[in-house]
């Protein structure tokens, strides 16, 4: 789908941060950094202002008749989630999906797609101190509490505020490629890819003597990004790094969030994305690049975290 008009939809007492990530992402003149931007605008029902949880106005707000015709609508946390937002919200909510536009809730943004009847029947994801409320609100939406973001067939979820600039990355992935994503990132000081589930964030904080900015995990996967076309073990990668294989395992997950395999799974998906986007090899030459050992396993695991086929991505980006 080509999405050239963004719209942010606003009721009321708005998450500045969640409002900003929306900005920051389409609303943002990118084309210095080789990126293509959008029509955005931030609308509210009559363009009337609207009141910030911090206490301060949003004033020359666009009607919801901008809204009405994008291609993106996205909705940041607006007070009260324990309400359905005003109906002229949940109408151009409704249409919006109707008629095949993509609709995008940031944290507790995503009742109003609960209110709005978008989510019975499909995978979503929440912040996980609302997830029990939610569950009991819309109990046909199919809750995975895990996810950071979540996109069933253009309804996209994100779990909490840092992960609304997840999700649009996810977005301008699909959108601009590969490519855009990790430029925007890079100007954003943000991770391309953050592998890691709510889980990391629910449980303890990480110990001290487990820094993010583990050197030699970091050595590591420097070493392995070099090389995504060969195979790897989690014993050969801690026998190079000089550790025991637990102690491997553990300083990993503190330093990414994720498994070794869950990592390597997701560097090669995406190395695999920037090749198709390129479209001069294969899907033979393209598996063996990045390291499967035939093209079918390249393809079960593209159809499973990407949602699609490599032909059929290449055939979108190619289109």
């Amino acid at each position: 789908m080509d999405v050239n008009r963004v719209a942010v939809v606003l009721a009321d007492r708005v998450s500045p941060f969640e409002l900003g990530v929306a900005c920051e992402v389409f609303g943002t003149d990118r084309s210095a950094d080789g990126i293509d931007g959008w029509d955005f605008a931030v609308c509210s029902p009559g363009g009337g202002a609207v009141e910030s949880w911090s206490g301060f106005g949003l004033s020359g707000l666009r009607d919801l008749d901008f809204a009405a015709s994008a291609d993106l609508l996205i909705v940041p946390t607006c007070a009260p989630r324990t309400a359905p937002p005003p109906p002229p919200v949940l109408d151009v909510l409704r249409d919006a999906a109707g008629r095949g536009a993509w609709v995008a809730g940031f944290c507790a943004g995503v009742f109003s797609l609960g209110y709005a009847g978008l989510l019975d029947g499909r995978r979503c994801t929440v912040h996980w101190v609302y997830e029990a409320e939610f569950r009991q609100r819309f109990p046909a939406a199919e809750v995975d509490p895990q996810a950071l973001y979540a996109d069933d067939g253009g309804i996209l979820t994100s779990a909490g505020t840092v992960a609304a600039v997840d999700l649009c990355l996810h977005l301008v992935r699909r959108l601009r490629g590969v490519a855009a994503a990790t430029a925007l990132a890079r100007r954003m000081v943000a991770a391309p890819h953050r592998a890691g589930g709510q889980a990391q964030f629910v449980q303890a904080p990480v110990p001290a003597t487990a820094a993010a900015d583990d050197a030699v995990v970091a050595e590591a996967l420097e070493w392995v990004e070099r090389r995504l076309d060969q195979p790897f073990t989690v014993a050969e990668l801690a026998r190079r790094s000089g550790l025991g294989e637990r102690t491997f395992l553990r300083r990993f997950s503190a330093a990414t969030g994720t498994t070794p395999h869950r990592w390597l799974t997701e560097r090669r998906l995406d190395r695999a994305q920037a090749l198709l986007e390129e479209g001069r090899l294969s899907v033979e030459d393209i598996a063996t690049a990045c390291g499967y050992a035939s093209a079918a396993a390249l393809r079960h695991q593209f159809s499973r975290l990407r949602g699609t086929s490599p032909s059929s991505y290449r055939a979108a980006f190619r289109g």
